[in-house]
């Protein structure tokens, strides 16, 4: 689309430290996004610094020691663990004479791999256009079309200004598109509320485990792989609950620290799921060292989605990577479980999860002892029809002794649609 230095598969990775904690990244997690994108890493060129540098993020002498790198070990492109501005990326690719690559357009160029479905193209379009908008500046002047003078002046309108109009009727066209997308996925979930289908949302740093546990317990056979971002597109399957009945298990896209703003608007129809959802499992990956940083890091994403009020089950997945620990529910002092540790990989402690489960979306359900008179038949078929009887013993009067288990909105229709009477036959 640019004048741009073309993109290779072998990298020169750069990596700072800021003493501000808002500011840090990780440099590990760098090497893995790489491998995720396909790219080979020659070497990784770390520094630290107060504050970025206005001209190349880095410092110039640090800039120097970067193109020098790039020259001795003849690499296609440099990536930064940082987001950098477009004036930045321009003067470190005139520098650098190749092309230039933030944290941001790696995880862009990740997601545009991963896409699979119409809606999910749709989405990394999106994002990737929002992103490009901002760096077309200097990105044709080769092919400035204004000129002075007699004989030498132009259509009114530059090959930057083509572009920027170009890429926002783009934009707009696809927001449409998606808004599409998103009428459905509402209506969807409309259908799920008036038939009261309770939906549970897997969210969860990214290689955390999500998809794994999805096929185990929904043997969906979806794609999962040890690397970031293997999911990137929604799936949703129905799964069988004890006390509970059918119930929605959404997989969804993996979360990372600074997940970039973009993404999180074009995801806005996918995330709402985890938003819209009854009961999130939020996944973590036990063994991880810095498992207590990417729970947080989780928890500030779905703030900014606003999914945080939605209840919580912790799922500690991978224990099959410790010799001392078994699968097990934590519960709190209200013994509700607010824990369960598991290995998806290995399938030990999976059923655990629909336990508990069961469990936290039951205490949406009432059980009762009912004693319906012979003139009560009308109440005791709506309760037939919601298939809610345990037990039923006949009195020779006619009337019936029924053990009922229901969801609270159900029982609370019936007890109106009964005008009050049904409270009268609760024993």
């Amino acid at each position: 689309m640019f004048d741009r230095y073309k993109a290779g598969e072998q990298a020169v990775l750069v990596h700072l430290e800021f003493p501000e904690e808002g500011e840090r990244e990780d440099v590990e997690e760098l090497k893995m996004l790489v491998d995720s994108a396909g790219v080979n890493a020659l070497a990784v060129i770390t520094g630290s610094r107060a504050a970025p540098h206005p001209k190349y993020f880095v410092g110039s002498g640090k800039a120097e020691e970067i193109a020098q790198t790039v020259q001795d070990i003849n690499a296609d492109i440099v990536i930064f663990n940082h987001s950098l501005s477009p004036t930045q990326e321009r003067n470190l690719e005139k520098l650098c004479q190749c092309r230039v690559l933030d944290r941001t357009g790696l995880i862009l160029d990740i997601f545009a791999q991963r896409a699979r479905t119409h809606e999910g193209k749709l989405q990394v379009e999106l994002a990737q256009l929002k992103h490009i908008s901002t760096r077309l500046v200097r990105g044709w002047t080769h092919l400035e079309r204004q000129k002075g003078g007699i004989g030498l002046r132009g259509p009114g309108e530059t090959q930057l200004e083509t572009d920027r109009r170009l890429i926002r009727g783009r934009i707009k066209s696809i927001l449409r598109r998606l808004e599409k997308v998103s009428k459905q996925r509402d209506q969807g979930r409309r259908a799920r509320n008036r038939a009261e289908i309770p939906t549970v949302s897997l969210v969860g740093y990214t290689n955390a485990g999500k998809s794994t546990l999805f096929n185990a317990i929904t043997n969906a056979g979806i794609y999962a792989a040890d690397q970031l971002f293997a999911t990137l597109d929604p799936t949703l399957r129905k799964i069988q609950l004890n006390d509970i009945g059918t119930a929605i298990l959404a997989d969804t896209v993996g979360f990372i620290r600074h997940l970039p703003h973009d993404l999180v608007a074009a995801f806005k129809a996918t995330l709402t799921e985890t938003r819209e959802a009854d009961l999130q499992l939020h996944v973590i990956d036990a063994a991880d060292d810095r498992r207590k940083d990417n729970i947080e890091q989780v928890q500030l994403v779905l703030e900014e989605i606003d999914a945080n009020e939605v209840p919580q089950l912790l799922i500690y997945n991978k224990i099959d990577l410790f010799d001392d620990v078994s699968p097990r529910i934590d519960r709190n002092d209200d013994g509700l479980p607010v824990r369960v540790w598991l290995s998806a990989q290995t399938g030990e402690g999976v059923e655990l999860v629909r336990e508990a489960v069961s469990e936290l979306l039951s205490k949406k359900m009432v059980s009762h002892h009912l004693k319906l008179p012979a003139t009560e038949g009308k109440i005791r078929s709506a309760l037939y029809r919601l298939n809610c009887i345990s037990e039923e013993d006949y009195f020779d009067d006619g009337s019936w002794s029924l053990h009922v288990r229901l969801s609270y909105d159900d029982w609370n229709k019936l007890a109106k649609r009964s005008e009050g009477r049904l409270e009268n036959y609760i024993v």
